[in-house]
């Protein structure tokens, strides 16, 4: 063999040795990128009841349809919603599932639905979170790092007495109650009302009532049969008959750990199960027994309205609530039922 076919055949060797690198490479980039597709997006789910309530329960459901959105998303149940709060906030979870208050820290638009008096029922509530999935609030549901991809109706929110002679605003001065530590609207709300704020969490606030250590708490009809509510309210006690907020449940991610496009599509889930939970959320509130209800004389509900409404005003004011919200609520509030003092108000048309 020659010199020269030597070196040609070294050559050969080589521009086949490159080729083979260069398939090594490019194999090699395309697992890593196959890898990151196929990681799992952990979304922590608060759940006071744990995998048996009924937040998991639906979240198995989004679970199985965020697959037709590109996700492959793995499920961690906790019953202390601080603690999933924390986690997401230190990068331990790619999204969460918690309450609209606890949710105000990622987006105070959407956090601010729960606002007092805002949601006057569980059908407007409806109504506006199906206008919020709309592509035209897609802006309002990022902030910072954060992404709103589901807002969930957790029902109307009453006052639950431990004694049926406290029947008016006037009758709760000087009563204990429960208020959560992390929602500063709640606190300031019952300092207005002469009554004593006893700080409490999701976790705890029912068993307050139940050992009668609070006088009043605030919930939906959702938490009566699993927190037994009927413990407290004994056979004095009574459910006031007339919202005083809507409780949300929002679902938040970090939109950069998920395909790009999966917020929207959740959204539009979301609202597509909107209606099934208003009837379930019905029915809750149709299966607690008629003799805990306490109706309020009509006379004096545009009393309690205009006194919701001036805290709701003071509360936006101190920053606790969000401009842009409390006017899209005012407008959807006055498209219901225009003929309402309030709408020929201009306090909460915020420019």
């Amino acid at each position: 063999m020659t010199k020269t076919s030597i070196t040609k055949t070294s050559d050969k060797e080589m521009k086949m040795m490159h080729r083979g690198w260069k398939v090594l490479a490019l194999a090699t980039a395309t697992l890593a990128v196959s890898g990151l597709a196929q990681a799992k997006q952990v979304i922590c789910v608060f759940d006071l009841v744990g995998k048996n309530g009924d937040v998991y329960s639906v979240m198995k459901d989004y679970q199985l349809a965020a697959k037709n959105w590109g996700a492959d998303v793995e499920l961690r149940v906790n019953t202390n919603e601080a603690v999933v709060a924390e986690d997401f906030k230190a990068g331990k979870c790619d999204g969460i599932s918690v309450t609209g208050m606890r949710g105000r820290q990622f987006n105070k638009f959407t956090g601010s639905l729960d606002a007092i008096g805002a949601i006057t029922d569980l059908n407007l509530a409806v109504k506006v979170m199906q206008g919020l999935a709309s592509p035209t609030f897609a802006k309002q549901m990022l902030q910072g790092k954060y992404e709103i991809v589901g807002v969930i109706p957790v029902g109307d929110a009453f006052l639950l007495v431990n004694d049926r002679s406290i029947n008016t605003v006037a009758k709760a001065a000087g009563k204990k109650i429960a208020v959560l530590s992390h929602d500063e609207a709640q606190k300031i709300m019952v300092q207005q009302v002469g009554a004593q704020a006893v700080s409490a969490e999701i976790s705890n606030f029912a068993s307050m009532f139940n050992n009668g250590q609070v006088d009043i708490i605030g919930a939906p009809a959702a938490a009566f049969k699993p927190l037994e509510l009927h413990k407290g309210l004994g056979s004095k006690g009574a459910i006031v008959n007339y919202p005083v907020l809507q409780v949300t449940g929002n679902i938040i991610i970090r939109p950069d750990k998920f395909p790009a496009g999966y917020g929207q599509k959740s959204r539009e889930w979301v609202k597509s199960q909107l209606p099934r939970a208003f009837g379930i959320l019905g029915k809750m509130k149709a299966d607690i027994p008629s003799k805990y209800w306490m109706d309020i004389p009509a006379a004096d509900k545009p009393g309690y309205q205009k006194m919701m409404r001036d805290s709701r005003i003071d509360l936006t004011k101190r920053g606790v609530y969000d401009k842009r919200m409390m006017k899209l609520l005012w407008q959807f509030r006055c498209k219901q039922n225009p003929t309402n003092f309030e709408c020929a108000l201009q306090d909460e048309n915020y420019k």
